[in-house]
Protein backbone atom coordinates (compact mmCIF):
# COMPACT_ATOMS: atom_id res chain seq x y z
CA UNK A 1 0.00 0.00 0.00
CA UNK A 2 1.29 3.52 -0.94
CA UNK A 3 2.64 6.33 1.93
CA UNK A 4 0.54 8.65 1.68
CA UNK A 5 1.59 12.54 0.41
CA UNK A 6 0.88 15.98 1.95
CA UNK A 7 -2.11 17.68 -0.12
CA UNK A 8 -1.80 21.49 -1.22
CA UNK A 9 -5.21 22.85 -2.07
CA UNK A 10 -5.85 26.16 -4.03
CA UNK A 11 -8.54 28.57 -2.52
CA UNK A 12 -9.83 31.41 -4.66
CA UNK A 13 -13.38 31.86 -3.53
CA UNK A 14 -15.04 30.52 -0.18
CA UNK A 15 -12.22 28.40 0.73
CA UNK A 16 -10.35 31.02 1.39
CA UNK A 17 -12.75 32.45 4.35
CA UNK A 18 -14.46 29.31 4.92
CA UNK A 19 -11.99 25.76 4.34
CA UNK A 20 -13.41 23.20 6.30
CA UNK A 21 -10.60 21.42 6.80
CA UNK A 22 -7.32 21.42 8.89
CA UNK A 23 -4.07 22.75 7.28
CA UNK A 24 -0.82 22.68 8.58
CA UNK A 25 0.32 25.95 6.59
CA UNK A 26 -1.70 29.00 4.66
CA UNK A 27 0.26 30.50 1.93
CA UNK A 28 -0.42 33.56 -0.63
CA UNK A 29 0.02 31.71 -4.05
CA UNK A 30 -0.25 32.56 -7.91
CA UNK A 31 -1.53 30.54 -10.31
CA UNK A 32 -0.78 31.16 -13.88
CA UNK A 33 -2.86 30.56 -17.01
CA UNK A 34 -6.31 30.01 -15.05
CA UNK A 35 -8.52 33.38 -13.74
CA UNK A 36 -11.06 33.71 -10.94
CA UNK A 37 -14.52 34.40 -12.75
CA UNK A 38 -18.02 34.57 -12.08
CA UNK A 39 -18.33 31.95 -14.15
CA UNK A 40 -21.27 29.67 -12.78
CA UNK A 41 -24.73 29.12 -12.26
CA UNK A 42 -25.47 27.98 -8.68
CA UNK A 43 -28.87 26.25 -7.77
CA UNK A 44 -27.91 24.91 -4.46
CA UNK A 45 -25.37 26.87 -2.22
CA UNK A 46 -26.07 30.26 -3.23
CA UNK A 47 -29.35 30.07 -5.29
CA UNK A 48 -32.03 27.83 -6.53
CA UNK A 49 -33.66 26.09 -9.16
CA UNK A 50 -35.73 28.87 -9.33
CA UNK A 51 -33.67 31.41 -8.77
CA UNK A 52 -30.45 30.64 -9.63
CA UNK A 53 -27.30 32.90 -8.17
CA UNK A 54 -23.95 32.76 -9.57
CA UNK A 55 -20.35 31.71 -8.49
CA UNK A 56 -16.92 32.01 -9.14
CA UNK A 57 -14.92 29.47 -11.21
CA UNK A 58 -11.35 29.50 -12.53
CA UNK A 59 -11.88 29.80 -16.19
CA UNK A 60 -8.95 30.12 -18.83
CA UNK A 61 -6.90 32.47 -19.27
CA UNK A 62 -4.91 35.30 -17.19
CA UNK A 63 -3.74 34.81 -13.23
CA UNK A 64 -5.49 34.22 -10.10
CA UNK A 65 -3.98 34.93 -7.12
CA UNK A 66 -5.56 33.22 -3.47
CA UNK A 67 -4.52 30.76 -0.77
CA UNK A 68 -2.41 27.80 -0.40
CA UNK A 69 -3.35 25.29 2.20
CA UNK A 70 -1.01 22.40 2.60
CA UNK A 71 -2.66 19.29 3.97
CA UNK A 72 -0.82 16.64 6.67
CA UNK A 73 -0.60 13.61 4.52
CA UNK A 74 -3.03 11.43 7.38
CA UNK A 75 -5.98 14.31 6.40
CA UNK A 76 -5.19 14.68 2.71
CA UNK A 77 -8.05 11.94 1.94
CA UNK A 78 -10.54 12.84 4.57
CA UNK A 79 -10.23 16.63 2.96
CA UNK A 80 -10.25 14.95 -0.84
CA UNK A 81 -13.30 13.59 0.13
CA UNK A 82 -14.83 16.42 1.55
CA UNK A 83 -14.14 18.86 -1.27
CA UNK A 84 -15.72 16.62 -3.73
CA UNK A 85 -18.68 16.36 -1.26
CA UNK A 86 -18.57 20.11 -0.73
CA UNK A 87 -17.62 21.47 -4.27
CA UNK A 88 -19.02 18.81 -6.63
CA UNK A 89 -22.35 18.98 -5.62
CA UNK A 90 -23.71 18.93 -10.19
CA UNK A 91 -20.18 18.21 -11.17
CA UNK A 92 -19.42 21.49 -12.27
CA UNK A 93 -15.73 21.73 -11.58
CA UNK A 94 -13.17 19.31 -12.54
CA UNK A 95 -9.99 18.55 -10.28
CA UNK A 96 -6.84 19.32 -11.74
CA UNK A 97 -3.05 19.23 -10.29
CA UNK A 98 -1.86 22.75 -11.37
CA UNK A 99 1.65 24.33 -10.49
CA UNK A 100 1.52 27.01 -7.98
CA UNK A 101 3.47 29.71 -6.91
CA UNK A 102 3.90 30.16 -2.96
CA UNK A 103 4.23 33.94 -2.75
CA UNK A 104 6.48 33.38 0.66
CA UNK A 105 10.29 34.71 0.62
CA UNK A 106 11.85 31.47 -1.49
CA UNK A 107 8.33 31.28 -3.98
CA UNK A 108 9.29 28.24 -4.66
CA UNK A 109 6.80 26.35 -6.90
CA UNK A 110 4.23 23.14 -5.38
CA UNK A 111 1.57 21.34 -7.20
CA UNK A 112 -2.16 21.77 -5.90
CA UNK A 113 -5.78 20.67 -6.11
CA UNK A 114 -7.65 23.00 -8.36
CA UNK A 115 -11.68 23.27 -9.05
CA UNK A 116 -11.45 24.16 -12.64
CA UNK A 117 -14.24 24.63 -14.37
CA UNK A 118 -16.19 22.52 -16.73
CA UNK A 119 -17.01 25.12 -20.01
CA UNK A 120 -19.18 22.12 -21.52
CA UNK A 121 -21.56 22.22 -18.58
CA UNK A 122 -24.45 23.50 -18.29
CA UNK A 123 -23.79 25.49 -15.20
CA UNK A 124 -21.39 27.15 -16.58
CA UNK A 125 -22.26 30.87 -17.44
CA UNK A 126 -19.46 32.06 -19.41
CA UNK A 127 -18.63 35.47 -19.89
CA UNK A 128 -21.52 37.18 -18.93
CA UNK A 129 -21.90 41.49 -19.11
CA UNK A 130 -20.86 42.88 -15.38
CA UNK A 131 -24.61 43.92 -15.08
CA UNK A 132 -26.06 40.26 -15.69
CA UNK A 133 -23.62 39.49 -13.18
CA UNK A 134 -25.30 42.08 -10.65
CA UNK A 135 -28.51 40.84 -11.14
CA UNK A 136 -28.02 37.40 -10.62
CA UNK A 137 -25.99 38.33 -7.39
CA UNK A 138 -28.68 40.70 -5.73
CA UNK A 139 -31.36 38.19 -5.68
CA UNK A 140 -30.22 34.61 -5.07
CA UNK A 141 -30.07 32.63 -1.98
CA UNK A 142 -29.12 29.01 -1.50
CA UNK A 143 -28.21 26.43 1.59
CA UNK A 144 -25.19 28.35 2.05
CA UNK A 145 -26.21 31.45 2.58
CA UNK A 146 -26.93 34.69 0.01
CA UNK A 147 -25.38 35.42 -2.73
CA UNK A 148 -24.35 39.03 -1.86
CA UNK A 149 -22.81 37.43 1.31
CA UNK A 150 -20.75 35.17 -0.97
CA UNK A 151 -19.61 38.09 -2.76
CA UNK A 152 -18.74 40.36 -0.01
CA UNK A 153 -16.98 37.86 1.93
CA UNK A 154 -14.72 36.77 -1.02
CA UNK A 155 -14.12 40.23 -1.74
CA UNK A 156 -13.12 41.06 1.59
CA UNK A 157 -10.63 38.38 1.81
CA UNK A 158 -8.96 39.54 -1.32
CA UNK A 159 -8.54 42.83 0.26
CA UNK A 160 -6.90 41.37 3.35
CA UNK A 161 -4.25 39.61 1.15
CA UNK A 162 -3.79 42.99 -0.92
CA UNK A 163 -5.55 41.22 -3.75
CA UNK A 164 -7.06 44.02 -6.24
CA UNK A 165 -9.53 43.19 -9.27
CA UNK A 166 -10.93 45.64 -11.13
CA UNK A 167 -13.51 43.76 -12.64
CA UNK A 168 -15.10 42.51 -9.09
CA UNK A 169 -14.68 46.31 -7.92
CA UNK A 170 -16.98 47.28 -10.88
CA UNK A 171 -19.00 44.32 -10.15
CA UNK A 172 -19.64 46.06 -6.48
CA UNK A 173 -20.75 49.15 -7.53
CA UNK A 174 -23.41 47.45 -9.90
CA UNK A 175 -24.39 45.32 -7.22
CA UNK A 176 -24.25 48.05 -4.30
CA UNK A 177 -21.10 49.54 -3.15
CA UNK A 178 -22.41 50.63 -0.25
CA UNK A 179 -22.84 47.21 1.40
CA UNK A 180 -19.58 46.75 1.94
CA UNK A 181 -19.11 49.60 4.57
CA UNK A 182 -22.27 48.42 6.52
CA UNK A 183 -20.62 45.72 9.48
CA UNK A 184 -18.35 44.40 6.79
CA UNK A 185 -19.67 41.49 4.44
CA UNK A 186 -22.79 40.03 5.06
CA UNK A 187 -26.33 39.96 3.81
CA UNK A 188 -28.02 41.00 6.98
CA UNK A 189 -27.95 44.53 6.80
CA UNK A 190 -31.56 45.54 6.13
CA UNK A 191 -29.87 47.21 2.74
CA UNK A 192 -28.66 43.92 1.40
CA UNK A 193 -32.14 42.06 2.86
CA UNK A 194 -34.36 45.08 0.86
CA UNK A 195 -32.56 44.42 -2.29
CA UNK A 196 -32.85 40.84 -2.24
CA UNK A 197 -36.41 40.68 -1.91
CA UNK A 198 -36.74 43.20 -4.57
CA UNK A 199 -34.32 41.40 -7.34
CA UNK A 200 -35.68 37.93 -5.89
CA UNK A 201 -39.05 38.77 -7.84
CA UNK A 202 -37.62 39.54 -11.18
CA UNK A 203 -37.03 36.73 -13.09
CA UNK A 204 -34.02 34.60 -14.59
CA UNK A 205 -33.41 33.09 -17.95
CA UNK A 206 -30.60 30.75 -17.43
CA UNK A 207 -29.50 27.42 -19.38
CA UNK A 208 -31.75 24.80 -18.01
CA UNK A 209 -30.22 22.18 -15.89
CA UNK A 210 -31.05 18.91 -15.36
CA UNK A 211 -30.50 15.95 -12.52
CA UNK A 212 -28.92 14.03 -15.20
CA UNK A 213 -26.63 16.36 -16.08
CA UNK A 214 -24.34 16.05 -12.83
CA UNK A 215 -24.42 12.20 -13.95
CA UNK A 216 -23.46 13.15 -17.08
CA UNK A 217 -20.09 15.13 -16.12
CA UNK A 218 -19.01 12.94 -12.74
CA UNK A 219 -16.81 11.17 -15.10
CA UNK A 220 -14.60 13.98 -15.88
CA UNK A 221 -14.44 15.50 -12.47
CA UNK A 222 -11.91 13.20 -10.81
CA UNK A 223 -9.24 13.11 -13.70
CA UNK A 224 -5.67 13.81 -12.97
CA UNK A 225 -6.54 14.54 -9.34
CA UNK A 226 -4.83 12.59 -6.29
Amino acid sequence: MAEPHELWVFAYGSLMWRPGFPSEEIVHARLVGWRRAFCIYSRYHRGSPRRPGLVLGLDRGGVCEGLAYRVAPANAQATLAYLRDREQVVSVYREALVPLTLMAPERREVLALAFLVERAHPSYAGALPLCRQAHLIRGATGRSGSNIDYFLSTLAHLGELGIRERALERLLGLVGSHLAHNGGPGATHPSAVALMQEHRKRPVRVRPFRPEDARRFCYRTVLGAL
